[in-house]
C-alpha cells in the first residue's frame, strides 16, 4: 500500500464525507448543443460527477468531500499538494521558518491574482483565517487552526482577533506565529479551509460564494456557471499564476447521488469517469480501465456510551468482535477494501520508517467465541437478563443500508443479539449524531491531513468529531502530549498508546479502510486523487 506519511515532521495531508440530498436526474439530459459545439470546436471539456450539491463554497464552511472537489480546483492556498502528495509552493513562492519553529514568513507571488484581476494579498489570508476562527462563523474546520497563536482561545470566545498570530507585514508578506512547533503545518494549510478570501468582495457581499457570478477564484479554474442541485461548470482561470500548466478548458460537474445512474451516464458517454456500483463490482473491478488508489480513512460505527446498554465496555467490545470484517469486504462491499483492525489507516511511517498500522498491530478482530464471553460478562456486570433494545442508525443510502443489514445479521448469528435498523435522512443524520440522538450509528472518517494524530484527536473529550459521549482523561493527556512532543519517535509512541486505549475502551468499532475505485475513459489522464481526499485537476488532460 502506498506510503503517504514521511518521517521527521515532513508528514501530512486531508475528510468527513458529505451527505446532501441530490437530484438523481441531474445530468441525465442529453448534452446541450452549446457543449457539443465546444467539444467539436477543439475545447477540452472534462465531465465528472460530484454526487451532490457542495455543502458550501465558502472555504471554512464547506468542510467535506462534495465541497472540496470543486473548491480545491477553483481556489488555492499558500501550499498545494503536488502529484507526489507532498506540499509544494502555491500562492506562496517561498517561506522562511524561525529557528524555534514558531514563526513562518510567507512571500506571496507577485503574479498571484484573483479571477477579477486584482492581486492576492497577505491581508486576504489574514481576513480568511480570522473569519474561520471567529466563533460566529461556526466553522467545522476551526480546530485545524488551533496551532496558531491565540487561535483556540479566540475560537472559544475567550480571546480577540488582535491576539491571533496572523500579520500582513506588507501586501505580499504574510507572517504566522504558532503556539508550538507544528511539523505538519505546511501540509495542513493546503486544506481548503485555509484558502484566502478576496476581502473587498466578501465585505461588500457576505454571500459572495453562493453564486457563480459573484464567486472570486484564485485557483486553476473559476466558476463559469452554477445551476444549484444540477450542475457546476468550471472554466480555466487565465489569471492563475500557473495557467500554462492547466490543459483543460472546462470541467462540467453533474450532481447525481445514485451510483447506478452515474455508471449509466459513463456508459452513454455523458461522464468521463464513474464509481463502480456495488452490484456490478465483481464484474467490473478487474477492468483494465479501473483505477484503484489508497485513501486515508475508514468506515466505522459509533456507540453512544450514554445510552444503555453501551455504558458497558464489554458489551461494546462484544458487538465489535461479532462483526466479521473480512466477510463484509469480500461479500458485501466488494471493492477491494482492507478490513480495519485499528482506527489509524495503513501508510503512515514513524521516525524509524515503520508503518503505524503494522507496528501497532491488529487491535480489532472478529472472534465470535470471545464476543459471546464478553457479552455474558457485560450483561452480568449490568444485571441484565436481556439486553435493552438496540437500534442501529445509518444515513439513508443504498450502500449504507446493505452494510447495516449485514452487520445486523452477523451480530444476530454470532452472539444472538437482535438489532433494529433505522434509516435517517442524510440531511439530518449528522446533526442527530452530534446531538447523541443515535444509540449506535454508522460513521466515516477521512483525514484532514496525513498524520495519525488527525485521526486519533477525534475522540478527545468535547471534540466535535467525538459524537460518542466517551471521555477519558488518560486518552486526552496522551493526545495533548503527542501534539506538544517535538521528538518524532517519542511522539509516535504516545500515539501508539493512545490508539490501543481507544480500541480497548471501544466507543467505536471499525469496518474497513477506504480506497478510491473509479472507471476512467481512455481519453483521460493525470487526474490526481490524494490519499487525503483532495481531487486535483490542475494537471488533468483529455484527448480529443
Amino acid at each position: 500500500m502506498k506510503k503517504w506519511g514521511i518521517f521527521l515532521f515532513s508528514i501530512v495531508m486531508v475528510l468527513v464525507l458529505a451527505a446532501c440530498t441530490a437530484n438523481d436526474e441531474a445530468g441525465q439530459e442529453e448534452q446541450d448543443e452549446g457543449v457539443q459545439s465546444e467539444e467539436s470546436g477543439g475545447e477540452k471539456v472534462l465531465r465528472m460527477n460530484n454526487g451532490t450539491e457542495p455543502t458550501s463554497m465558502n472555504p471554512p464552511i464547506g468542510f467535506d468531500a462534495s465541497s472540496w472537489n470543486v473548491l480545491n480546483n477553483v481556489m488555492e492556498g499558500l501550499t498545494r499538494l503536488g502529484q507526489d502528495d507532498q506540499p509544494q509552493e502555491a500562492m506562496a513562492e517561498s517561506w522562511e521558518v524561525s529557528e524555534d519553529g514558531l514563526t513562518y514568513t510567507f512571500k506571496i507571488r507577485e503574479d498571484a491574482n484573483w479571477s477579477n484581476g486584482e492581486p492576492v494579498t497577505a491581508e486576504d489570508f489574514v481576513y480568511a483565517w480570522t473569519y474561520m476562527l471567529e466563533p460566529e462563523t461556526a466553522s467545522p474546520a476551526a480546530f485545524l487552526a488551533y496551532f496558531i497563536e491565540g487561535a483556540e482561545a479566540f475560537n472559544a470566545g475567550e480571546g480577540s482577533a488582535e491576539d491571533l498570530g496572523l500579520t500582513a507585514v506588507d501586501e505580499k508578506t504574510f507572517e504566522v506565529k504558532l503556539a508550538q512547533p507544528t511539523g505538519a503545518f505546511l501540509n495542513i494549510i493546503s486544506n481548503p479551509s485555509f484558502f484566502p478570501v478576496h476581502k473587498a468582495t466578501a465585505e461588500e457581499n457576505p454571500e459572495w460564494f453562493a453564486e457563480a457570478d459573484t464567486f472570486v477564484a484564485n485557483g486553476p479554474f473559476k466558476l463559469e456557471s452554477w445551476e444549484h442541485d444540477s450542475e457546476i461548470v468550471m472554466a480555466k482561470n487565465e489569471e492563475y499564476w500557473d495557467a500554462e500548466t492547466v490543459k483543460l478548458d472546462k470541467v462540467h460537474w453533474a450532481m447525481v447521488s445514485d451510483t447506478n445512474t452515474e455508471y449509466q451516464m459513463f456508459e452513454s458517454g455523458d461522464l468521463d469517469m464513474t464509481e463502480i456500483p456495488a452490484d456490478s463490482a465483481e464484474e467490473l473491478i478487474d477492468s483494465e480501465n479501473v483505477v484503484i488508489e489508497d485513501q486515508a480513512g475508514l468506515a466505522f460505527y459509533r456507540f453512544n456510551v450514554e445510552e444503555e446498554p453501551f455504558q458497558n465496555k464489554k458489551i461494546r467490545q462484544a458487538i465489535g468482535k461479532a462483526v466479521n470484517q473480512q466477510e463484509l469486504v469480500d461479500y458485501v462491499t466488494k471493492m477491494g477494501e482492507v478490513p480495519a483492525t485499528g482506527f489509524v489507516s495503513p501508510g503512515f511511517e514513524d521516525a524509524e520508517g515503520n508503518d503505524f498500522r503494522e507496528t501497532n498491530g491488529d487491535l480489532q478482530t472478529f472472534d465470535a467465541e470471545e464476543a459471546k464471553q464478553l457479552l455474558e460478562e457485560g450483561m452480568e456486570e449490568e444485571g441484565y437478563d436481556e439486553l435493552p433494545t438496540i437500534t442501529l442508525t445509518y444515513s439513508n443510502t443504498e450502500s449504507n443500508r446493505i452494510v447495516a443489514e449485514a452487520i445486523q445479521q452477523m451480530v444476530s448469528q454470532n452472539i444472538g443479539v437482535d438489532m433494529e435498523l433505522s434509516a435517517s435522512e442524510s440531511n439530518v443524520f449528522l446533526d442527530e449524531q452530534r446531538a447523541l440522538q443515535h444509540q449506535l450509528s454508522r460513521s466515516s472518517f477521512l483525514h484532514d491531513y496525513a498524520d495519525p494524530v488527525n485521526a486519533l484527536e477525534s475522540f478527545v473529550t468535547d471534540s466535535s468529531m467525538n459524537r460518542t459521549g466517551w471521555s477519558n482523561e488518560e486518552y486526552d493527556q496522551l493526545i495533548a502530549d503527542a501534539k506538544a512532543e517535538t521528538d518524532e519517535q517519542a511522539r509516535y509512541e504516545l500515539l501508539y498508546e493512545a490508539e490501543k486505549l481507544l480500541m480497548e475502551e471501544a466507543p467505536i468499532f471499525t469496518l474497513h479502510y477506504y480506497n478510491q475505485v473509479y472507471l476512467y475513459a481512455d481519453s483521460i489522464s493525470d487526474v490526481v486523487r490524494h490519499p487525503v481526499g483532495y481531487l486535483e485537476l490542475k494537471w488533468a488532460d483529455k484527448e480529443a
